[in-house]
């Protein structure tokens, strides 16, 4: 017993030691955004790699999302004879939770893992240190413009989503299902207000500056090797899918 609980303290105390580098290394690269030169080109090549490399599978997430929403929504709804509230339901449940935290799930491993992977590679051919021989600094040029890039795009991602969500939810709740369509859309204008809007957008923001700084941290502390690679790209699509969780209910839980 005595064995089980020191393992379990190390581990406990391990996790909040990783955190807290993880935590300075996000603060140390985002306070360089201003530092000169300024890196707003890779800021914008970034932005392209992780938000069009992500927008494919965000629609197609999102179009399912939202058809199967109206359907099981339509099937609990009708036993209470209240189908009129399918629009509202569909709307808010895309816009306040699977909105944000699907499409960060998907960011995660569309492009977290790939920004782990690309920066563990970097180490491991020594990159990062020949950047720092060139005196460019490796935060600046390689760390920052992917949390940026992360955190900006998200809530784009996101919008885009929601909207094509919905869309689809109509699609199945009135021209499949028979619902009315004066009543779909009352209800999505009814029930959404500027509140849930920045609810969504301020889940987008944080899920995305986890989502870069995790996956940054990860790669740059992978050990120099193809399995070190491997299971840093592994450990960053878990660890953030599962802050992704952790924090949507932390959040949640201050809204109500």
């Amino acid at each position: 017993m005595v064995n089980f609980l020191g393992s379990l303290g190390r581990w406990f105390f391990g996790v909040l030691h990783k955190l807290g580098d993880a935590a300075i290394l996000g603060a140390s690269a985002l306070a360089l955004f201003f530092a000169k030169p300024w890196q707003g080109r890779h800021f914008i090549l970034q932005m392209h790699a992780v938000g069009v490399g992500s927008l494919v599978i965000i629609a197609i997430t999102g179009a399912f999302t939202g058809m199967v929403l109206s359907l099981e929504g339509y099937y609990t709804l009708s036993k209470l004879g209240s189908e009129s509230a399918l629009g509202a339901g569909v709307a808010l449940t895309i816009i306040r939770e699977l909105g944000p935290v699907l499409g960060a799930l998907m960011m995660t491993g569309r492009a977290g893992s790939s920004i782990t992977a690309e920066i563990g590679i970097m180490r491991v051919t020594e990159q990062l240190d020949a950047l720092e021989m060139m005196a460019v600094n490796p935060k600046a040029r390689i760390i920052l413009p992917r949390i940026v890039a992360t955190t900006l795009s998200l809530p784009l991602l996101v919008f885009i989503f929601c909207m094509v969500g919905m869309f689809f939810g109509y699609l199945i709740g009135v021209e499949l299902l028979g619902v009315n369509s004066g009543a779909f859309i009352s209800g999505m204008e009814s029930m959404i207000d500027t509140r849930d809007v920045r609810i969504c957008s301020e889940k987008s923001l944080v899920f995305g500056l986890l989502i870069g700084v995790v996956c940054t941290f990860l790669g740059q502390r992978a050990a120099p090797t193809t399995e070190g690679v491997a299971r840093a790209t592994t450990q960053a699509v878990v660890i953030a899918s599962v802050g992704i969780l952790v924090l949507d209910y932390v959040m949640n839980s201050f809204y109500l």
